[in-house]
């Protein structure tokens, strides 16, 4: 909304950069562990009208700690769940201001539509939740893949594929039951490199913090997920004995930093060496004015 109020740290308003599986990130580890799928009466109703006039709902939207908050975790609810040209319009009974929420990637369209969420369902809209999840409220187009709630393949554009070249990670888990949220990397991050996207390109070693809770990493995605036939993306990811329907994110290569670059990134330090947390090359030398 135009209109509302600064953006906390851990935010960015989402943008619809096209109607394929293209878009930014910037949901923050908070709106992941309080986006209320278990609690706020959408897990039984969906999106549909009973599920937004639940009394659970209206609680929840207005008791976060502010209504932009829960504004913007709806923003990406609907976009996972519904598919490009669907919107969900909703009127809080508190305030008496309409928020409106665009659907895209039609992740799980019968539980937007009032349906309990299957288990498929469950699955890919966490896992598509993660997947947006930026912990520094920096806004990063993604380009996301795998299987809608009809087992299509997300559209890709050969221009798309060309520009998002650079394998990013997997995303996998269930917040509908508390069964936890995962992330592993599809590439490895040289000591140069930074980025970003630090939940799931990390190179941190399965179970390190990456400070994205509540999403555990799980170190690289081939480590715990088998690829779809097609080759595309990861077909399933299995931790603690359950199998997941997971989000492939894909980056463009400029979205990946590299000490030597000339840009002294938020993501780089000063110091003497030619590591990303110690940047001569691009920081110069810490105390150096």
């Amino acid at each position: 909304m135009d209109d509302s109020p600064p953006l906390e740290r851990g935010w960015i308003a989402q943008e619809t950069l096209a109607t394929n599986g293209l878009s930014t990130n910037g949901l923050s580890t908070n709106g992941l562990s309080t986006n209320g799928l278990s609690t706020n009466g959408l897990s039984t109703n969906g999106l549909s009208t009973n599920g937004l006039s639940a009394v659970s709902f209206v609680d929840w939207f207005n008791g976060n700690e502010s209504v932009a908050y829960s504004d913007r975790v709806m923003k990406y609810v609907v976009a996972c769940a519904l598919p490009s040209g669907q919107t969900r319009t909703w009127t809080n009974p508190v305030t008496g201001a309409s928020h409106s929420w665009a659907g895209q990637l039609g992740l799980a369209t019968a539980w937007a539509n009032g349906s309990p969420a299957t288990v498929a369902e469950q699955q890919r809209l966490s896992a598509c939740l993660a997947a947006h999840v930026n912990k520094f409220g920096v806004s990063v187009p993604i380009s996301v893949r795998g299987r809608d709630s009809a087992g299509a393949a997300l559209t890709v554009t050969s221009s798309e594929a060309a520009t998002y070249s650079e394998p990013e990670a997997c995303f996998f888990g269930n917040l509908f039951t508390g069964e936890g949220v995962f992330a592993g990397s599809d590439r490895v991050l040289k000591k140069q490199e930074s980025t970003a996207r630090a939940c799931g390109l990390s190179s941190k070693a399965k179970g390190e913090n990456t400070e994205c809770p509540p999403i555990v990493h799980m170190g690289p995605c081939a480590s715990v997920c088998t690829r779809d036939a097609t080759n595309a993306f990861w077909k399933s990811c299995v931790v603690n004995g359950v199998s997941y329907l997971p989000i492939t994110t894909y980056l463009r290569p400029q979205d990946i930093y590299t000490c030597g670059d000339g840009t002294c990134q938020f993501t780089e330090s000063c110091g003497a060496g030619k590591t990303y947390d110690s940047c001569s090359l691009d920081c110069l030398a810490c105390g150096t004015p």
